[in-house]
């Protein structure tokens, strides 16, 4: 059967569209009242990630209260290295540790890519529940962390501010680094490809931490790991093409180079003029952005204004293709109100700038 609205698959492509379409990263999150008390009867965040019934509720809750373009699968960005055997908890205050961090080559030996269908069935059939729910409405976005990313949790045992154990390791022991990266790069690759065959309708792969890395580290121990992922995961499903985008927060250095990996498309952050980035990879990708999270704390009426400079700074659709999303995710703390009024000039501003 056909999507209701297909018109977010039609941007990634570089087809016509009517309006800009748009969804939010974290869009299912803390921000929602229905979230919170959704979260609560789960009884923790692994409880709620590991359960195909809640991860198909929370998944629904911003598509139900929002005419957004597309769902994005709830799950966590660390499945694959909890998959692992790393021991994976979140901590109140701390966010997420890891019980068995990888810091020597003992701890490298021992890693091992997770069978989708044993470890992560959990996620595949998260997608299942969550396919049948939408009924065709919408398209189901699917994901995975970077292998930069995750290991940057791996090795570091959680979160970090300066990743000094990571980057100790990348430069003394690149040896070591690269087999993390090279184990983690096969992982995502059959991870993303067992959502594909569950039924999601594009993937993207977050690489949140690779603008900590330096011009040369980037291009060197991030960027082919993204490369390879493009060019490995299934590009169609029964005749239907499933897209792909890569996120690199901070890619400013390296939109040229991301946007000639294969990708679909590339999400950018607020930190880059969408017209520059359109002139710089002229139209080899759709762009996904870029809209700065903190601009909602502004109220709706200044939420519409910059809203608009987005959609005016990308341009014209023509030959390219624009996703409207948010620099990063969406802050815990915006109101609910205020993201209706950002889906609402979307669509309504859109349809009238690109009718022009």
């Amino acid at each position: 059967m056909k999507l209701q609205n297909d018109t977010f698959l039609r941007a990634l492509c570089k087809l016509p569209t009517d309006y800009t379409p748009i969804w939010l990263m974290r869009q299912a999150g803390r921000y929602l009242p229905e979230y919170r008390r959704t979260r609560s009867e789960a009884g923790s965040f692994m409880g709620l990630a590991m359960s195909p019934h809640y991860a198909c509720e929370v998944t629904l809750q911003p598509v139900d209260r929002y005419p957004l373009d597309a769902a994005i699968l709830f799950s966590d960005i660390l499945t694959i290295p909890d998959a692992m055997g790393l021991g994976l908890s979140f901590v109140a205050g701390e966010g997420p540790k890891f019980a068995k961090p990888v810091q020597d080559e003992e701890a490298v030996k021992a890693l091992y890519v997770p069978d989708p269908a044993d470890k992560l069935k959990y996620v595949t059939d998260a997608v299942c529940e969550i396919k049948r729910a939408l009924n065709y409405r919408i398209p189901l976005i699917g994901f995975s962390g970077s292998p930069f990313t995750l290991a940057c949790y791996m090795v570091e045992g959680g979160s970090s501010s300066n990743y000094r154990k990571v980057k100790e390791m990348m430069y003394r022991r690149p040896d070591l680094f690269n087999a993390i990266l090279n184990k983690n790069t096969d992982a995502v690759i059959a991870y993303l490809n067992a959502q594909i065959d569950s039924g999601v309708d594009a993937v993207m792969v977050f690489d949140t931490w690779g603008g900590t890395l330096s011009h040369e580290t980037y291009l060197q121990f991030s960027l082919p790991c993204l490369k390879r992922i493009v060019n490995s995961v299934k590009r169609e499903r029964h005749g239907q093409k499933i897209p792909s985008i890569v996120f690199t927060k901070g890619c400013a250095p390296w939109v040229k180079e991301i946007s000639e990996i294969g990708a679909d498309a590339m999400g950018v952050d607020w930190t880059v003029s969408l017209g520059d980035v359109r002139a710089l990879t002229q139209d080899r990708v759709a762009l996904q952005g870029n809209l700065d999270p903190s601009v909602l704390f502004a109220g709706a009426d200044v939420v519409r204004e910059q809203a608009r400079k987005v959609i005016e700074d990308f341009g014209q659709v023509g030959n390219g293709g624009h996703v409207f999303n948010l620099g990063h995710g969406i802050d815990k703390d915006t109101d609910p109100e205020v993201v209706a009024a950002l889906v609402d000039e979307v669509h309504s501003y859109s349809r009238n700038f690109h009718s022009c």
